[in-house]
């Protein structure tokens, strides 16, 4: 992420990421699932804005009138976890710019959160380390502490356990997001444990070498085949983008996004274009053009 103090201020651009590799691996006894999972944070940020405030409450606000701001959200959940963990009586005025969708596997909700941390802890000048917030972060979800270990890393257990990666060159995606989203537990119930999971060894070896080609043929998700089950237009984009001649495609985390993972910006900018132009059903995405993360 991107955090920078203006004036008394604190804004934190918080990036989006996508799984290039998601496996499952068990059922846990506590409902969750063991995973093995290679994500990448790209270029489509939400902005989080944090303004000191004497009073000692933190009091959110969101461009999306939709999105729920009391203490269910993310963010003010990462804040009152702050605050238990250090003691801290300072309030704070957040105003949350969206950008990333909902519901997406783009991570939207675990990126704010992480921004929460790293903006409050500089806004509160409390003098955590990204460590400590890392370790906090699991708390709050199982992609949270991701965003503390960018541009990449390989991530396991529920997948708060997290090893930072070395991106042997800047990746070029175009992400195609169909209008409605879906529910991660719905995807999950209906998942298939496999007999032999994936090892994500080939891709991990790729994404450090810089081969893209490679990495593209390498991209795997356990959850694509549910989703699809549960949202058929993820299947209808899924084919779309097969047949646009990039690297590889696949979906995101458990959906409903879809991405293309290009060659170059010229490859990309092509692709864009096409999906623009919708479905042949009518279907119509929104449409992005990123890069990974520096």
């Amino acid at each position: 992420m991107l955090i920078q103090q203006i004036a008394a201020d604190v804004v934190v651009w918080a990036p989006a990421k996508v799984n290039l590799f998601l496996e499952v691996l068990a059922k846990r006894p506590d409902g969750y699932h063991d995973i093995a999972t290679l994500m990448v944070a790209v270029s489509l940020y939400d902005t989080l804005v944090c303004k000191a405030d004497d009073s000692g409450v933190v009091r959110l606000g969101c461009d999306l009138p939709n999105l729920s701001t009391g203490p269910d959200n993310l963010v003010t959940r990462a804040a009152a976890l702050l605050q238990r963990h250090t003691g801290c009586r300072k309030g704070a005025n957040l105003r949350l710019i969206k950008r990333i969708p909902l519901a997406a596997g783009l991570a939207g909700g675990s990126t704010d959160a992480a921004a929460a941390l790293a903006g409050l802890n500089l806004l509160w000048q409390l003098g955590l380390t990204t460590a400590e917030l890392a370790t906090l972060a699991g708390d709050l979800g199982s992609d949270v502490p991701f965003f503390f270990a960018i541009p990449a890393a390989w991530c396991v257990g529920r997948g708060e356990q997290v090893t930072p990666l070395v991106l042997g060159r800047p990746l070029v995606f175009v992400l195609a997001c169909p209008p409605a989203g879906l529910s991660t537990a719905a995807v999950y119930r209906d998942v298939r444990v496999p007999d032999r999971p994936e090892s994500g060894l080939e891709i991990r070896r790729a994404l450090t070498a810089g081969d893209v080609d490679e990495v593209g043929r390498r991209l795997h998700n356990r959850l694509q085949p549910p989703a699809e089950r549960l949202y058929p237009a993820v299947a209808a984009v899924q084919a779309r983008l097969a047949g646009l001649s990039a690297a590889g495609a696949m979906m995101s985390g458990s959906g409903s996004s879809l991405f293309a993972l290009c060659n170059d910006r010229n490859e990309a900018l092509r692709i864009a274009h096409t999906l623009r132009h919708g479905l042949e059903d009518g279907l119509r995405l929104h449409v992005y053009l990123v890069r990974s993360c520096a």
